[in-house]
């Protein structure tokens, strides 16, 4: 179970002193059994004069910070460090009815999963379904976590990944016409054509572990990333990361999970000015496995800071 540190730091710059608004932060990973938080820090510059912490909808941990100063630049630096359990060969107990495709959900997990289950962009032609029924055989039954792993697999080996610094995530049809996107975006194609064989999924926002940032083994590293969940009877909500061909949680550190990609935006906020005062934003992400000595020490610290509530 490695110990893994990361640092995630974001500048925004500006022309000349600006206002700031009200900024909502998403870094902190959520407790769970398979990654238990260790330590957090938050530290915001220029100092916010109110900084508050609440859940959302979703149950993911967001501070709300609050300004009265003006500054050229503005900084939010987190440093997290979490025991981390992957999953490199996930065998996913499933309940009897769902081994194989095609399944339903019972009456009781319906009203929770039903948004999650809903189409959220446009297929008019039907391409979204025919690419997700394209890994479903001639007489319409398969297992189900062969199908999935099929899906996630065959985005990495036929989709070129690109960085895209620009908001938002792309609509799917042009993901799947264009064969190549952003993390986000080969996550929400893969939601849509999971969706459209009707079962549940969500989108993932958090971490990538990449050691020595190997392109061979991973790609997406260097700032935030973005996969799914589908949630299948018998196992619950399982990940996959359709950028990298994961199955499970293998080298993934879970932040916030959401209906929707916009609900999940690590850093959100706005300032007073000009638009000409932007001078856009830089991010940097580090996740690295501490060394077992200072992974001990860590270990064993305590609760975490105050301020990272």
């Amino acid at each position: 179970m490695p110990i893994l540190s990361v640092r995630h730091r974001t500048v925004y710059r500006y022309r000349r002193p600006v206002a700031f608004g009200e900024h909502r932060i998403m870094f902190r990973p959520r407790d769970s059994y398979d990654q238990r938080l260790i330590e957090a820090t938050l530290e915001i510059s220029p100092e916010p004069a109110a900084l508050r912490w609440m859940f959302d909808v979703f149950g993911n941990c967001v501070a709300v910070a609050t300004f009265d100063t003006r500054a050229e630049t503005l900084t939010f630096a987190c440093g997290i460090t979490l025991d981390h359990t992957p999953e490199h060969a996930p065998v996913f107990p499933l309940a009897p009815h769902a081994t194989h495709y095609p399944f339903g959900y019972g009456a009781e997990d319906m009203p929770d999963l039903a948004r999650s289950i809903e189409r959220q962009w446009p297929d008019p032609r039907h391409e979204v379904d025919a690419w997700a029924r394209s890994f479903i055989p001639a007489d319409g039954r398969i297992p189900t976590q062969e199908l999935l792993a099929d899906m996630t697999r065959s985005v990495r080996a036929h989709f070129t990944y690109l960085g895209r610094p620009e908001k938002g995530v792309q609509d799917p049809l042009t993901t799947l016409r264009g064969k190549r996107g952003s993390c986000r975006d080969f996550a929400v194609l893969m939601m849509e054509g999971v969706r459209a064989l009707g079962m549940a999924a969500r989108f993932v926002s958090g971490y990538l572990y990449n050691p020595r940032n190997d392109r061979a083994r991973h790609v997406g590293g260097g700032s935030t990333h973005a996969w799914l969940q589908v949630y299948l009877p018998g196992a619950g909500w399982i990940e996959f990361d359709p950028t990298n061909g994961i199955v499970g949680n293998r080298d993934l550190i879970r932040v916030a999970v959401t209906r929707d990609p916009a609900q999940a935006v690590p850093l959100h906020g706005s300032f007073f000015g000009l638009a000409s005062d932007d001078l856009g934003m830089r991010v940097d992400v580090d996740v690295v496995e501490l060394p077992e000595d200072e992974a001990k020490t860590r270990g064993f610290q305590g609760p975490a800071p105050p301020m990272a509530r």
